[in-house]
């Protein structure tokens, strides 16, 4: 669904990512993990067409988005969730789950797509009236994933979703995630909790100062704890 071939990326004369080159098929969830500034963020944005300066093919579903801007990558079905969430707090949860419909061809489906979004949702569907602002942090968060969700995108990339959350709330959410692959939506997960996220992962993808290192099944970096120490230690 998602290739990567030799994909490269700048922030001014810095070059961030180098020679990037992975897979993401249908209906997997794959993870992309490493320490703090390895440049995993920077993959998703790029995927996304949120970085000024990129090099390399990014195909997904065959077509190149290379030089597409990022509300056309949203219109083919790539979906983005940031580290920083970015609810508008001053809004209600469903005028939140609205906002994801804006550029929509369903939007006149909102009713409809509020409430069968929401079913994967249930803390969000008993507070549809609340403001966004009075939720807890992991409560803001699940809502960011389903503005994303919204609007049925075919693969949904989130960015480090379980950072500041009570645990609780966290084993809640990699339920959640394993909940909408089995409904066929394909995920690129960012997660500094690695040992959550590889046991979900079909594959793995460990960065390294903006190269990738070392790929394998989540099951095997999972049980490769020499792996884990040398390039995910914080």
């Amino acid at each position: 669904m998602l290739t990567l071939q030799g994909l490269n990326a700048w922030y001014g004369t810095s070059h961030v990512l180098q020679d990037i080159s992975l897979e993401v098929k249908q209906g997997e969830i794959v993870c992309l993990i490493g320490r703090n500034g390895a440049g995993k963020t920077t993959t998703l944005k790029s995927i996304m067409g949120l970085i000024g300066k990129t090099s390399g093919s990014i195909r997904f579903d065959g077509q190149e988005l290379s030089t597409q801007p990022a509300h056309c990558r949203y219109g083919l079905g790539l979906a983005y969730v940031p580290e920083e969430r970015r609810i508008v707090p001053g809004l209600s949860v469903r005028d939140n789950l609205r906002l994801g419909l804006v550029a929509s061809p369903d939007k006149h489906r909102e009713t409809e797509l509020i409430a069968h979004t929401t079913k994967l949702f249930p803390r969000l569907a008993e507070r549809l009236d609340q403001m966004a602002i009075t939720m807890s942090g992991g409560e803001q968060q699940m809502l960011a994933i389903a503005r994303a969700m919204i609007s049925s995108p075919r693969l949904i990339m989130l960015d480090e979703p379980s950072e500041g959350i009570m645990p609780v709330l966290v084993d809640e959410m990699f339920e959640l995630f394993s909940a909408m692959k089995a409904q066929g939506t394909t995920i690129l997960l960012v997660e500094q909790n690695v040992e959550l996220a590889l046991a979900i992962a079909d594959h793995a993808y460990v960065l390294d100062q903006g190269t990738i290192v070392h790929h394998d099944t989540g099951k095997a970096l999972l049980a490769d704890a020499e792996i884990q120490e040398r390039y995910c230690s914080v």
